[in-house]
């Protein structure tokens, strides 16, 4: 685990902005209180005490809190850990850089969300434009900040976007080499595809998901995604084979039964889209596989990756 990128003075005392991994309240031997914690920024994560705790003095914190500390790295049993002198939340006034606490997309989402829409915006099929711009709309605040998973590929504040954006750009690309697609319809499958992920993970005010809602659970993004296709149909009077088409793609966007598609795609537009997700999945799941392997090396092997070992070219 990388280490955290708090600011160190030339007297050695370190502060910064973190996130809140873990916090419990703990008695040593003389029986006096200590807070146990273990912060985290986008770098790394540490082990922190703040000993001689007082809940009056000191106040309470939450996983997920962004907070503000101020101490010095000492070691400990040959490890490194971080003595907290002074501890505080974090408030709209320090306008916290959230790129450097927790992992983040890329790019910027609100830039992320206007290609889309502005996407959407230059269809020529007034239904598809309708509905895409609809649902954007309408999931703005969530799709701003909501990543692509728990775990695996784009699970990053923004990933969500930044997962969507890519897809649509391999799609892009991919209508240049064969004219006949229906490009807005294309387009429109790309930027809906994960659209059921907004109620399918439970996420936070960070952006990060900890869990899978029971709708999420139950039901699934694909299922999900489909029933939101459908209610947005209605709600913009598109034609119903409109959006029976947008709803396979969604159904077909794993490509195979095993993978959660209960249909395989059945028309160039949805096989595209299928190729397009699995392609930036894998590609996300690689780099970050690959991140911090030696050139002529071998990463870890990957249960995501059909438990592939994977080699650094040089």
């Amino acid at each position: 685990m990388g280490k955290m990128r708090l600011i160190r003075d030339a007297f050695g005392t370190t502060e910064g902005f973190c996130l809140v991994k873990s916090a419990a309240v703990r008695t040593d031997v003389k029986g006096t209180e200590y807070l146990d914690m273990v912060l985290a920024d986008s770098d790394g994560e540490c082990v922190a005490k703040l000993w001689n705790y007082s809940r009056v003095t000191h106040g309470s914190y939450d996983v997920n809190d962004i907070i503000k500390v101020r101490g010095t790295v000492q070691v400990w049993k040959d490890t490194e850990q971080f003595k907290i002198d002074r501890i505080r939340l974090a408030t709209e006034d320090d306008n916290v850089d959230m790129g450097g606490i927790i992992p983040t997309a890329p790019f910027d989402p609100q830039a992320m969300y206007d290609e889309l829409y502005n996407t959407a915006g230059a269809f020529s099929d007034e239904e598809l434009k309708r509905i895409v711009q609809y649902l954007l709309r309408e999931n703005r605040e969530q799709l701003l900040i909501y990543p692509a998973g728990v775990k695996l590929h784009h699970a990053t504040r923004g990933g969500l976007l930044h997962h969507t954006c890519a897809v649509l750009h391999l799609a892009e690309r991919i209508a240049e080499l064969y004219p006949n697609l229906h490009k807005d319809l294309l387009f429109a499958g790309a930027i809906l595809h994960d659209i059921g992920k907004l109620k399918e993970l439970d996420a936070d005010t960070l952006g990060i998901a900890g869990a899978y809602t029971n709708e999420g659970q139950l039901l699934g993004h694909i299922n999900v995604g489909m029933a939101m296709i459908a209610a947005a149909a209605e709600i913009t009077m598109i034609e119903p084979k409109t959006a029976m088409l947008l709803e396979h793609m969604i159904l077909s966007h794993h490509g195979k039964p095993e993978f959660g598609s209960p249909r395989l795609p059945m028309f160039p537009e949805a096989e595209v889209l299928s190729v397009c997700d699995l392609l930036d999945s894998k590609m996300y799941e690689m780099d970050a596989a690959l991140d911090g392997v030696s050139k002529d090396g071998f990463s870890e092997r990957q249960w995501a990756l059909d438990n592939r070992q994977l080699y650094r070219i040089d």
